[in-house]
C-alpha cells in the first residue's frame, strides 16, 4: 500500500513538473511570437513609410526640373531652329551648355534631350546619336513619345554614361499647338536607390521592391528592371500576386504562408512613380530558430524530470514519516488558528439535528445549559422556547421563534434556501441591559444518518448596530444648527402619530422676525451665528425625547405630547418671552424675536402636512398683526 501511495506520489509530482514546463513553455512561446508578430508589423510599417517618403522626396525633384525644361520658352525656341541650324557647331554647343548648366546645378548622372524632329538625342557632352526605329535599344523614346502621358519614368543602361543602369525620369516638349516637340529629362543612377533599400535590409533584415503593375521588378537591391523578372517568380512571393497592387490611397498589409516561407508584407502605390513598393519581412529564418530553442527546451525538460523524479523518490523513502508527522502537526496548529479567528468573528458555533429535533452534538447540548436550557431538555424546539423566555427581548421573540423553529427551518430547507439569518436584541443579566446579536444558519444534508442538519454561527453586531445608529442620528440633523432636519421631522413626526394617535399633541412653527435684515445689516457669517444661537436656546425649552427641528431658513418647528390645548398656550407664551435675545456686543449688537404659530392634534389634523399648514396659517396672522407674539390655529 505504502510503495502504491509513494509511486503516485512520485508519478503526481513528475506529472506536475512536466505540466508546469509544458505550460510554460506554452506561455513563453505565443508571448514571443505576439511580441515578434507586432515588432515585426511595426518595422514594417514603419520601413514601408520611410522607403515611401525618401523614394517620394527622390523623384519630386527631378519630375519638376524635368517639367520646368520642357516648359522653358528658350529651349523650344532651339528646337525650332534645329532644322536651320542643327548641322551648326553652335547651335549643338549652346544646346549641350544648356543641358550641361541643368547637369551641374542638381548633380544629376544624365541630362537629355531628344528632337522629334530629327531624333536626335542631346547629351550634356554634345549630341550622342540619332534614333531609330527598330532599335530595341530606343523602343523606350518611341513607346514614350506615342503614348497620352506627359512624363513617364523608365529604368534603362545610358548609352551616354557607359551603359550604366539609370533611371531617367522623361518629359514632352510641346509647342504652342500641341504638337510635341521632343522629350528632355534628367536620369541619376539606380545604385542610389538601391544603396536607401540595402541600407534597410542590413539594418532591419527585411527586403524592398519597386515593382510594375504586371509585377515586373524594377528596383531591388539585387535587380532593377533593365532585365525584366517578375517579383511573383521568387521563392515565396507567389501569393502577393493577389495583394500586391493596393488601390492609390490605401495600403495592404498581409502574414503570408508558402512554398517554405513565411512573412510579413506591405504594399503601397507610389503615384509619382506609378510603381508598387513591396516591403517583405520574411520570417522564416526566427521561425526554424525558434522551433530549435523549443527542441532544445523539451529536450532539457525531460532530464530534468527525469533527475527530478530519481532524487524526489529518494528522498520521499527516507523522510516519508517525518512529512506525515510534520502535515498532521501543521493541520492541527492550522486547526486551531482557524478556531481561534472564527471566534473572534462569532460568539458560538453549534450544530442542530432539525430533522431529529435535538442537539447535534455533546457541545451544543453543553452550550444550550450555559443559557439556561435545564439538562434535561432534549428536544430542540422546547430548547428554543426557553431561550427566547429568558434571553431574547420581548419584541423580536416571535421572529427568532418563527426563522429558527424546527418545522420553518425544514420548510426553508424544501425550498432550496440554504441561509437564515435574524437579528435580536438579547441579554446576559436578566433584562436589565440588552446588545444586538445576528444568527446565521448554514443548513444542509447530513448523509449518514439521512438528516436535515443547521449550523449556527452567533455574532455580536452591538457596535456595528450603535455604529448604523450614529450615522442615522448624524443624517437626520441639520449640520448648523444640530436640530433635526426637515425630512427628519416630518418623518418622527408622522411616526409619533401612527404609534400614538389618541394622544394629544401641539405642534409649534417659530420664525425669527427680521432676520433679512441681520443678514443685510451683519452679513451671513452673523447670520449664521444668531440662527445656531437661536436653536441652542429653543432646543433648551423641551425635553430631550420632544422632537425639535429646523425646517427653513430661519424657520423651526417642534412637536411635543402636551397634557392640554392650555398646556399648549402656556408653553407659546413662553417661547415668545424666551426667544427674545438680545446678540453680540456694543459694537456689533442685534436683537432677535419670534412669533410663534400652534396647532394641535388630533383636532387639527393627524399626520404633518395637515398640522403645519394649520400652525403655518396661525404664524401667519401672528406676522400681520406686528409679530413677536403667539396664536393657536382655531
Amino acid at each position: 500500500m505504502k510503495k502504491d501511495a509513494l509511486l503516485k506520489t512520485n508519478c503526481f509530482i513528475c506529472a506536475i513538473i512536466i505540466l508546469g514546463f509544458a505550460v510554460a513553455s506554452y506561455v513563453s512561446y505565443h508571448s514571443n511570437n505576439g511580441i515578434f508578430k507586432k515588432d515585426v508589423e511595426h518595422i514594417s510599417a514603419l520601413t514601408s513609410e520611410g522607403i515611401y517618403y525618401q523614394i517620394d522626396a527622390i523623384f519630386t525633384k527631378p519630375i519638376n526640373i524635368s517639367l520646368t525644361m520642357a516648359n522653358d520658352h528658350l529651349l523650344k525656341e532651339f528646337l525650332t531652329e534645329e532644322a536651320e541650324r542643327g548641322d551648326e557647331a553652335a547651335f549643338v554647343q549652346t544646346m549641350r551648355d544648356y543641358l550641361y548648366a541643368y547637369k551641374q546645378k542638381y548633380s544629376y548622372d544624365s541630362v537629355f534631350l531628344v528632337s522629334s524632329q530629327t531624333s536626335r538625342y542631346y547629351h550634356f557632352n554634345g549630341v550622342d546619336r540619332t534614333l531609330a526605329p527598330g532599335n530595341p535599344e530606343n523602343d523606350w523614346y518611341y513607346s514614350f513619345l506615342n503614348g497620352r502621358e506627359d512624363t513617364g519614368l523608365n529604368i534603362d543602361n545610358d548609352e551616354a554614361a557607359q551603359n550604366e543602369v539609370t533611371v531617367f525620369i522623361n518629359c514632352k516638349i510641346k509647342g504652342d499647338d500641341g504638337s510635341v516637340l521632343g522629350v528632355v529629362g534628367v536620369g541619376f543612377k539606380v545604385d542610389s536607390l538601391q544603396g536607401i533599400f540595402r541600407d534597410y535590409e542590413n539594418q532591419f533584415g527585411i527586403k524592398a521592391y519597386l515593382i510594375g503593375a504586371d509585377g515586373t521588378i524594377q528596383i531591388s537591391t539585387d535587380q532593377t528592371g533593365f532585365e525584366p523578372a517578375s517579383l511573383f517568380d521568387i521563392d515565396g512571393c507567389a501569393v502577393f500576386e493577389d495583394q500586391a497592387f493596393p488601390s492609390p490611397n490605401a495600403e495592404n498589409a498581409f502574414w503570408y504562408h508558402a512554398d517554405g516561407h513565411e512573412g510579413y508584407a506591405v504594399a503601397r502605390y507610389v503615384p509619382n512613380l506609378k510603381w508598387y513598393l513591396i516591403i517583405d519581412n520574411d520570417t522564416t529564418a526566427w521561425r526554424n530558430r525558434t522551433i530549435v530553442q523549443l527542441c532544445i527546451g523539451l529536450l532539457v525538460i525531460a532530464l530534468v524530470t527525469a533527475t527530478v523524479l530519481i532524487i524526489t523518490t529518494r528522498i520521499i523513502r527516507r523522510y516519508n514519516a517525518q512529512i506525515v508527522g510534520l502535515t498532521l502537526e501543521r493541520e492541527k496548529k492550522h486547526s486551531a488558528i482557524f478556531k481561534e479567528e472564527t471566534q473572534k468573528i462569532y460568539e458560538n458555533i453549534y450544530e442542530i439535528d432539525i430533522t431529529h429535533n435535538r442537539a447535534a452534538s455533546e457541545a451544543t447540548h453543553q452550550y444550550f445549559e450555559s443559557l439556561g436550557v435545564p439538562e434535561d431538555t432534549a428536544a430542540y424546539d422546547e430548547a428554543l422556547e426557553i431561550i427566547a423566555e429568558k434571553q431574547i427581548k420581548a419584541e423580536y421573540r416571535e421572529g427568532y421563534l418563527f426563522t429558527f423553529g424546527p418545522a420553518q427551518v425544514l420548510t426553508a430547507y424544501d425550498m432550496d434556501i440554504e441561509n437564515l439569518r435574524y437579528e435580536f436584541m438579547i441579554t446576559k443579566d436578566g433584562g436589565e441591559s440588552y446588545y444586538w446579536m445576528r444568527i446565521t444558519a448554514r443548513l444542509f444534508f447530513w448523509e449518514e444518518d439521512q438528516s436535515v442538519r443547521m449550523f449556527v454561527y452567533r455574532q455580536n453586531i452591538d457596535d456595528e448596530k450603535q455604529r448604523e445608529k450614529y450615522m442615522a442620528e448624524k443624517m437626520s440633523r441639520d449640520s448648523l444648527t444640530g436640530l433635526y432636519h426637515k425630512v427628519a421631522t416630518q418623518e418622527l413626526t408622522d411616526r409619533l402619530l401612527a404609534e400614538s394617535p389618541e394622544n394629544t399633541y401641539a405642534f409649534f412653527i417659530l420664525d425669527i422676525d427680521d432676520f433679512k435684515e441681520v443678514n443685510d445689516t451683519h452679513g451671513h457669517a452673523m447670520g449664521d451665528l444668531v440662527i445656531a444661537r437661536f436653536a441652542t436656546v429653543l432646543k433648551a425649552q423641551f425635553r430631550e425625547d420632544d422632537i425639535v427641528g429646523r425646517i427653513g431658513g430661519d424657520e423651526f418647528a417642534a412637536f411635543v405630547p402636551v397634557p392640554s390645548a392650555e398646556y399648549a398656550r402656556e408653553k407659546a407664551e413662553s417661547l415668545v418671552a424666551t426667544l427674545c435675545i438680545q446678540y453680540g456686543g456694543t459694537a456689533d449688537s442685534c436683537h432677535i424675536s419670534a412669533s410663534v404659530g400652534v396647532s394641535l392634534a388630533p383636532q387639527d389634523g393627524s399626520d404633518f402636512a395637515a398640522l403645519y399648514q394649520k400652525a403655518d396659517s396661525a404664524l401667519y396672522d401672528v406676522k400681520a398683526q406686528g409679530k413677536n407674539s403667539f396664536k393657536i390655529y382655531q
